[in-house]
């Protein structure tokens, strides 16, 4: 899934296969999505592989450096920038499950969150031993003085949606951890920025997050300022560092969604969609649950000390890959096949993390099986700690 040519990474090499059979929701993911290579990178940096992270940042810098105010989420492999969406109409789709698309409108939303996942890959390669690179560090300062202008805005989120604008909560951490990583990288003496100013903006935006972004009455978190809706994005909050994984508000937002988000087994939708209405995202019809999120679930399991829960849902995961160890995007628990485009970096992506933290995690047990008490404060990044202890690949 790598392009060795330019080092870039698709989402998956597959186009319109659908997240419901006989489903709508069908797209296009042979590009390069931001957000899904630079999360793929930063396991593969925990596993030791920064030739791969080396060639990525190569392919970032072609691509995104000539324009970084106009930032587009998604490139080609080559760094293209134009992916006109288009229905081929006389395709009849993967089961009857129509249209058929090639290209991606998302390619012109506004997704903020793109810009905390670029910048946390770069702080990580700079924490993994990838050498300084000063054409990197110019982009970097570039990409967070754009951001620091429009994080305030609305924009289309992580998931994507064709409704409208709202402000997302992960949208709105993400900024955060952007915010945040720069200032480490400062700290560190690797970037040239005004730290007092970026500090300022860092206690503002959690701030703004912790008062809009929660429900007090129901203790969790919402999919986005004002709603009462869940999004399973919120499970990041604790695996980025924005607050420590004991916060009864991290606990509280965990269990709502293992209520509403969540199968008995474990295995997590996105958010709740509208069946034959048109839902938040646009669309009508139901999709299968996103394996992504269900990774995420296994980690905030294990980062409140429910190891044999975290390692029980994993185990549930990895029983779901395909005769090669393979991952879609979506799995179907009542049809029991996996759904969406094939295979999916995101899913791999995940259970790289959700091993190396397990991993990790079981070694800081104590001899009795319990977790250590000692947990990731709220400016550690647990996920990528455990990721960064991963031996290097030989």
């Amino acid at each position: 899934m790598i392009y060795a040519p330019t080092g870039g990474i698709v989402a998956a090499p597959t186009t319109s296969l659908p997240e419901l059979i006989g489903g709508n929701r069908n797209y296009d993911y042979r590009l390069t999505w931001l957000r899904d290579a630079a999360t793929t990178l930063a396991a593969l940096l925990g596993a030791g592989y920064r030739e791969e992270a080396e060639a990525w940042r190569r392919w970032l810098l072609r691509a995104v450096a000539g324009d970084p105010e106009n930032l587009q989420i998604l490139y080609g492999i080559t760094g293209e920038r134009d992916h006109p969406e288009r229905v081929l109409t006389w395709l009849p789709g993967y089961e009857g499950s129509t249209p058929v698309r090639i290209g991606n409108a998302a390619a012109k939303q506004v997704q903020l969150d793109v810009y905390g996942e670029v910048i946390d890959t770069l702080y990580l390669a700079h924490e993994g031993g990838v050498a300084h690179c000063a054409d990197t560090a110019a982009l970097h300062q570039r990409l967070i003085r754009h951001l620091v202008q429009r994080w305030r805005e609305p924009d289309e989120g992580i998931w994507e949606i064709r409704g409208p604008r709202r402000h997302f909560v992960h949208s709105k951490v993400m900024a955060w951890v952007a915010v945040d990583r720069t200032i480490r990288l400062a700290e560190a003496g690797a970037l040239d920025v005004d730290l007092f100013e970026l500090i300022e903006l860092r206690d503002a935006i959690h701030n703004e997050v912790c008062t809009k972004g929660f429900d007090p009455v129901r203790n969790t978190f919402t999919q986005s300022y004002g709603s009462s809706e869940l999004d399973a994005a919120l499970l990041l909050i604790p695996l980025v560092g924005f607050l420590p994984p004991s916060d009864p508000r991290v606990i509280g937002t965990m269990e709502a969604i293992l209520r509403e988000l969540s199968t008995p087994d474990g295995l997590v939708f996105r958010y709740k969609t509208a069946g034959d209405r048109i839902g938040l995202d646009g669309f009508a019809g139901d999709e299968g649950v996103f394996l992504l999120c269900s990774f995420w679930l296994v980690d905030n399991l294990a980062l409140a000390g429910r190891l044999s829960e975290a390692r029980a849902l994993f185990e549930r995961l990895l029983a779901l890959r395909n005769d090669l160890g393979l991952l879609a995007e979506e799995y179907d628990p009542g049809q029991k096949r996996q759904l969406g485009n094939f295979p999916q970096a995101f899913s791999h992506m995940a259970l790289m993390q959700t091993a190396l933290l397990l991993q990790r995690l079981s070694g800081l047990a104590e001899p009795n099986g319990s977790p250590t008490p000692a947990m990731p404060g709220p400016t550690s990044s647990p996920v990528q700690a455990a990721t960064l202890a991963a031996p290097t690949r030989v």
